[in-house]
Protein backbone atom coordinates (compact mmCIF):
# COMPACT_ATOMS: atom_id res chain seq x y z
CA UNK A 1 0.00 0.00 0.00
CA UNK A 2 1.36 3.44 -0.86
CA UNK A 3 1.35 6.36 1.54
CA UNK A 4 -1.04 9.23 1.07
CA UNK A 5 0.31 12.26 -0.77
CA UNK A 6 -0.98 15.71 0.11
CA UNK A 7 -0.02 19.37 0.07
CA UNK A 8 -2.04 21.57 2.31
CA UNK A 9 -2.28 24.71 4.30
CA UNK A 10 -4.22 23.39 7.24
CA UNK A 11 -5.54 24.49 10.59
CA UNK A 12 -3.19 23.91 13.54
CA UNK A 13 -3.95 21.02 15.86
CA UNK A 14 -5.62 18.94 13.14
CA UNK A 15 -4.09 15.48 12.80
CA UNK A 16 -3.17 14.55 9.22
CA UNK A 17 -2.71 10.92 8.14
CA UNK A 18 0.51 9.94 6.39
CA UNK A 19 -0.49 6.33 5.83
CA UNK A 20 -2.36 3.35 7.19
CA UNK A 21 -1.96 -0.38 6.57
CA UNK A 22 -2.60 -3.68 8.34
CA UNK A 23 0.54 -3.28 10.50
CA UNK A 24 1.21 0.49 10.65
CA UNK A 25 -0.60 3.80 11.06
CA UNK A 26 1.15 7.17 10.89
CA UNK A 27 -0.12 10.72 11.29
CA UNK A 28 1.19 14.11 12.38
CA UNK A 29 0.25 17.46 13.87
CA UNK A 30 2.26 20.64 14.22
CA UNK A 31 3.45 21.65 17.68
CA UNK A 32 2.71 25.34 17.22
CA UNK A 33 -0.53 27.20 16.53
CA UNK A 34 0.40 28.47 13.04
CA UNK A 35 -0.77 26.93 9.77
CA UNK A 36 1.95 25.50 7.52
CA UNK A 37 2.36 24.79 3.80
CA UNK A 38 3.62 21.22 4.13
CA UNK A 39 3.54 17.79 2.47
CA UNK A 40 5.08 14.56 3.72
CA UNK A 41 4.93 11.14 2.04
CA UNK A 42 6.25 7.79 3.27
CA UNK A 43 6.47 4.47 1.38
CA UNK A 44 6.01 1.66 2.00
CA UNK A 45 3.43 1.99 4.75
CA UNK A 46 4.66 -1.08 6.60
CA UNK A 47 7.12 -2.12 9.30
CA UNK A 48 7.31 -5.72 8.10
CA UNK A 49 10.45 -6.96 6.34
CA UNK A 50 11.50 -3.51 5.12
CA UNK A 51 15.00 -2.09 5.25
CA UNK A 52 14.41 1.47 4.05
CA UNK A 53 11.46 3.82 4.00
CA UNK A 54 11.39 6.37 1.17
CA UNK A 55 10.29 9.82 2.34
CA UNK A 56 9.41 12.95 0.37
CA UNK A 57 9.00 16.40 1.86
CA UNK A 58 7.64 19.62 0.38
CA UNK A 59 7.63 22.66 2.65
CA UNK A 60 7.57 26.45 2.33
CA UNK A 61 9.62 27.80 5.27
CA UNK A 62 8.69 31.07 6.96
CA UNK A 63 12.33 32.12 7.33
CA UNK A 64 15.67 31.64 5.55
CA UNK A 65 17.50 28.39 6.28
CA UNK A 66 21.20 29.15 6.70
CA UNK A 67 21.59 27.25 9.96
CA UNK A 68 19.48 24.18 10.78
CA UNK A 69 19.72 21.89 13.77
CA UNK A 70 17.25 18.99 13.94
CA UNK A 71 16.27 17.48 17.31
CA UNK A 72 14.40 14.17 17.57
CA UNK A 73 12.52 13.06 20.68
CA UNK A 74 11.05 9.54 20.52
CA UNK A 75 8.71 7.97 23.07
CA UNK A 76 7.54 4.33 23.03
CA UNK A 77 4.32 3.60 24.95
CA UNK A 78 4.89 6.76 27.01
CA UNK A 79 8.56 6.10 27.92
CA UNK A 80 11.37 8.18 26.43
CA UNK A 81 13.26 5.96 23.99
CA UNK A 82 15.59 8.31 22.07
CA UNK A 83 16.91 11.88 22.08
CA UNK A 84 19.07 12.72 19.07
CA UNK A 85 20.43 15.96 17.55
CA UNK A 86 21.87 16.54 14.09
CA UNK A 87 23.35 19.71 12.59
CA UNK A 88 22.24 19.81 8.93
CA UNK A 89 23.22 23.35 7.96
CA UNK A 90 25.97 25.47 9.48
CA UNK A 91 26.25 28.15 6.79
CA UNK A 92 29.56 26.86 5.40
CA UNK A 93 30.16 23.90 3.06
CA UNK A 94 26.68 22.48 3.65
CA UNK A 95 25.91 19.20 1.87
CA UNK A 96 22.10 19.10 2.19
CA UNK A 97 19.77 20.66 -0.38
CA UNK A 98 17.63 22.24 2.35
CA UNK A 99 20.53 24.54 3.30
CA UNK A 100 20.27 27.97 1.74
CA UNK A 101 16.50 27.79 1.14
CA UNK A 102 15.02 31.28 1.42
CA UNK A 103 11.82 32.32 3.17
CA UNK A 104 8.85 31.63 0.87
CA UNK A 105 10.75 29.31 -1.49
CA UNK A 106 9.37 25.82 -1.97
CA UNK A 107 11.70 23.23 -0.49
CA UNK A 108 11.47 19.78 -2.09
CA UNK A 109 13.54 16.90 -0.66
CA UNK A 110 13.55 13.12 -0.96
CA UNK A 111 15.46 10.94 1.49
CA UNK A 112 15.73 7.48 2.98
CA UNK A 113 14.85 6.64 6.57
CA UNK A 114 17.09 3.69 7.27
CA UNK A 115 15.97 3.03 10.83
CA UNK A 116 13.18 0.86 9.49
CA UNK A 117 15.60 -2.08 9.33
CA UNK A 118 14.87 -2.43 13.05
CA UNK A 119 11.95 -4.49 14.25
CA UNK A 120 9.55 -2.07 15.89
CA UNK A 121 7.67 -3.73 18.76
CA UNK A 122 3.90 -3.41 18.74
CA UNK A 123 2.85 -0.19 20.44
CA UNK A 124 2.44 3.56 20.23
CA UNK A 125 5.33 5.83 19.26
CA UNK A 126 5.44 9.61 19.52
CA UNK A 127 8.20 11.27 17.49
CA UNK A 128 8.72 15.01 17.86
CA UNK A 129 10.97 16.55 15.22
CA UNK A 130 12.10 20.12 15.87
CA UNK A 131 14.11 22.37 13.55
CA UNK A 132 16.08 25.28 15.03
CA UNK A 133 17.84 28.19 13.33
CA UNK A 134 20.42 28.50 16.11
CA UNK A 135 22.73 26.17 18.01
CA UNK A 136 21.19 27.04 21.39
CA UNK A 137 17.71 25.82 20.31
CA UNK A 138 16.04 29.17 20.96
CA UNK A 139 14.64 29.93 17.48
CA UNK A 140 12.34 27.14 16.30
CA UNK A 141 11.63 27.02 12.56
CA UNK A 142 9.36 23.97 12.62
CA UNK A 143 8.03 21.40 15.06
CA UNK A 144 6.12 18.32 13.92
CA UNK A 145 4.66 15.66 16.23
CA UNK A 146 4.45 12.30 14.41
CA UNK A 147 2.33 9.48 15.83
CA UNK A 148 3.25 5.94 14.78
CA UNK A 149 1.10 2.99 15.82
CA UNK A 150 2.66 -0.41 15.17
CA UNK A 151 -0.31 -2.79 15.14
CA UNK A 152 1.54 -6.13 15.25
CA UNK A 153 4.97 -7.47 16.16
CA UNK A 154 7.26 -8.52 13.30
CA UNK A 155 7.59 -12.28 12.91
Amino acid sequence: MFGLLFFILFAPGVSEFICTSSDLEMSYTFCDSTAHAFMFNLTPCSTMNRYVWKAALTWIPRSDIHFLKIVFHVWYDGAKALHWKELLCSGADDEYSVCGTLKGETLVAAFDIKGSRLNFPKGNYSIIVQGFSDDFENNMLMCVNFTMIVKQDAF
